[in-house]
């Protein structure tokens, strides 16, 4: 219920960054208004938007902790009763027949054995508006950083308003097919303004992020300069003969809530 109503800090200091660095009039007014119904829906505990998602679920279990029971039913159950007492549009369907589960179950939760103690979950209740925007492509490797560049910029510029921009870019760079989408999707997880430890993809991501609000499309495709909030990339080693790039888009609401256990 919090991931839908109560957008992270980090979220709402950027919005107020654009609006106030903005220059056009209209997508100025437009920003003001995204940054209106975040605090009504904070205040009023309503969802921030209509589409409340499907949940995607991160879990980072220590290898020393013990668990009692089953874990995965156990998040699943949190999640449809979350949905139930809060009064969430379920949204989660068979892709085969089209029928809705009735419950948003079940969620997409993936698993990671860490050193610790401590169980760490993270939960986006990502919105198809925006994920379905999302793309992979395997370059070849003589592209180099600046195809993974193009590609990238030209995936926003292709999504136009459909994910109800300023966005949030999510991108994984590396490993396989099915490792570059995961790294993407678990990028979105980073605090906004955080860039990636590497310096080296840092400048990549600043680089994006500049050429991606340089396009001009802007809040919600009416113009301006603030396409995007935020670029992230996260990184892996992959084959001498392959380039994967992953991009997976969040819409300015990006809502999100981790949680350490």
């Amino acid at each position: 219920m919090s991931a839908s109503c109560d957008l992270e800090p980090d979220i709402l200091d950027r919005l107020l960054a654009a609006r106030d660095r903005e220059k056009s009039p209209l997508a100025k007014n437009a920003l003001e208004m995204l940054v209106t119904n975040a605090n009504i829906a904070s205040r009023d505990q309503i969802p921030v938007c209509q589409d409340t998602g499907i949940g995607v679920v991160f879990v980072s279990v220590g290898q020393e902790v013990i668990v009692e029971g089953d874990l995965e039913p156990a998040i699943q159950e949190g999640i449809r009763a979350g949905y139930e007492d809060g009064y969430l549009r379920k949204s989660v369907c068979d892709p085969v027949t089209r029928k809705n589960t009735g419950t948003n179950v079940p969620a997409v939760v993936h698993f990671e054995i860490v050193p610790g103690d401590r169980v760490r979950i993270g939960f986006l209740p990502k919105g198809c508006g925006s994920e379905n925007m999302s793309g992979l492509v395997m370059l070849p490797p003589s592209a180099g950083i600046a195809g993974v560049e193009d590609y990238v910029v030209q995936k926003v510029k292709d999504a136009g308003s459909n994910p109800c921009p300023p966005v949030v870019v999510g991108i994984g760079l590396g490993g396989t097919f099915e490792k570059a989408a995961l790294l993407a999707k678990k990028s979105l997880l980073r605090p906004l303004g955080n860039p990636n430890p590497d310096t080296n993809v840092a400048e990549i991501e600043q680089k994006i992020l500049q050429r991606i609000n340089k396009e001009g499309q802007g809040v919600m495709g009416w113009g301006g300069i603030n396409t995007a909030l935020a670029v992230h990339m996260e990184t892996y080693p992959t084959h001498i003969a392959s380039l994967p790039v992953a991009v997976n888009i969040q819409c300015h609401a990006h809502r999100h809530k981790q949680i350490e256990l």
